[in-house]
């Protein structure tokens, strides 16, 4: 490897360090109240633009951390990174609300270590998120009180990963995907009383309780392709990401307002900083593919995770259930060759999905339905800018469910460099 190889290097990893203390979880649901928050399995940018497709196809110009498997079809060093802003605006069946968020949305590196047969990656994803804010009030029973119950939280959980990616034998490869999990989701409830006239009556009081994880979790993939013609495939994947108990502390403390996050002010203390765990249900998922090399892709897959098992810290199920998620998407590159036109260089991406997430309300299983879109346009020879849209509607305002309609975007980019493990006669 050369000496600016090695200086380019150094900055990539440099680079995972310096934003990790940046890195932000970008949410903003209002059923991110239930359990872990939202979960994000929808891959990266060029991802999302299909739904989340990404078990049974990969490209060599962008990271897959979806199914470590597809990493040996990166034959060039590849740098990822991309940015995340939701807006939503959330409806009852009486009145509707605004919120968004965003942040950093991730980062990957892969490094083909030999091209087409060892890959090594490492990146920083996002797992949860959690971030809402609700106010809830009404008139207490028998007296001429309103009560105000302000419910928030925000936070998330983190993934630092290591992954690797071998070819067993043709056309078959093998994954794996390690992670260190860490982050923090902290939720605060607070109560208080108020009369006819407008003032605060009797002791004002805030729950708050911040569950911070340390811990590890294994994801493993599969990959084989057959040919289906002269220049047409079709590829199988899978993958199955390993959960079980995950470790962490917990703080709680009931309190006035402004004291309970405080573990030196005086309040109830329920737990200090007490090691437990939750249970985290496993994941798995499949999906076939057909390509039309350098000309088209589409591809179905599905993803399952029974949130059923979930058990939160003091051993509660949270209101979840089982979840799955279809997602059917594909890509076309009018001319790959083309040198006059970058448009016709550009990938176009579409796909929809269909979700039962886990969450449950007044015994009624939330759905999400939405569509996807976006690109990646190239900047020279093999660097892109990578865009996906969805646009999408949770829930419904029936039976006392919230309504939620919003859009994600996602804007990323990909570095490539096909020098990096060619050794140069001349520096």
């Amino acid at each position: 490897m050369s000496i600016k190889n090695r200086l380019r290097f150094i900055g990539a990893i440099g680079a995972f360090f310096i934003l990790s203390e940046s890195f932000s979880q970008s949410s903003a649901s209002t059923y991110s109240a239930l359990g872990l928050g939202e979960f994000n399995f929808n891959g990266l940018t060029h991802n999302q633009a299909m739904g989340g497709l990404g078990i049974s196809y990969g490209t060599g110009w962008a990271v897959n951390n979806v199914n470590p498997a597809l990493s040996t079809r990166n034959t060039v060093f590849n740098f990822q990174a991309a940015m995340n802003y939701r807006s939503v605006n959330a409806a009852t069946s009486s009145q509707s609300e605004s919120l968004d968020g965003g942040g950093l949305s991730y980062l990957a590196l892969s490094l083909p270590f030999k091209p087409g047969k060892v890959t090594f990656g490492m990146g920083l994803n996002q797992i949860s998120s959690v971030n809402y804010s609700i106010l809830a009030s009404g008139e207490v029973a028998n007296t001429d009180l309103t009560s105000f119950n302000r419910v928030e939280g925000d936070g998330g959980i983190t993934e630092a990963y290591l992954s690797t990616g071998i070819l067993l034998a043709k056309n078959l490869s093998i994954g794996l995907h390690g992670s260190y999990l860490f982050g923090s989701t902290i939720r605060t409830n607070q109560l208080s009383l108020i009369d006819t006239t407008g003032n605060s009556q009797g002791v004002t009081s805030e729950y708050y309780e911040r569950f911070s994880v340390a811990d590890v979790a294994v994801k493993g993939g599969i990959h084989y392709f057959f040919k289906a013609g002269a220049r047409s495939n079709i590829h199988l994947g899978a993958m199955y990401h390993k959960f079980g108990n995950i470790n962490g502390k917990q703080f709680a403390k009931v309190a006035d307002f402004g004291d309970a996050s405080n573990p030196d002010r005086p309040g109830d203390i329920i737990n200090d900083n007490d090691r437990g765990n939750i249970f985290l249900p496993d994941r798995h998922g499949y999906g076939v593919t057909f390509e039309k090399i350098n000309k088209f892709v589409v591809g179905l897959e599905a993803q399952f995770q029974d949130f059923s098992k979930y058990r939160s810290f003091t051993g509660e199920t949270g209101d979840l259930g089982d979840s799955f998620k279809l997602a059917l998407g594909g890509q076309i590159t009018p001319d790959i060759s083309s040198q006059d036109n970058m448009f016709k260089r550009s990938t176009y991406r579409m796909g929809l999905e269909y979700q039962q997430t886990p969450y449950i309300v007044n015994q009624t299983q939330v759905t999400d339905l939405g569509i996807n879109f976006g690109g990646s346009i190239p900047v020279n020879s093999l660097s892109m800018v990578n865009v996906a849209i969805k646009v999408g509607t949770r829930g419904s305002t029936n039976n006392g469910l919230i309504r939620e309609n919003y859009v994600n975007f996602s804007l990323g980019f990909s570095l490539n460099d096909n020098s990096w493990f060619y050794k140069r006669s001349f520096e």
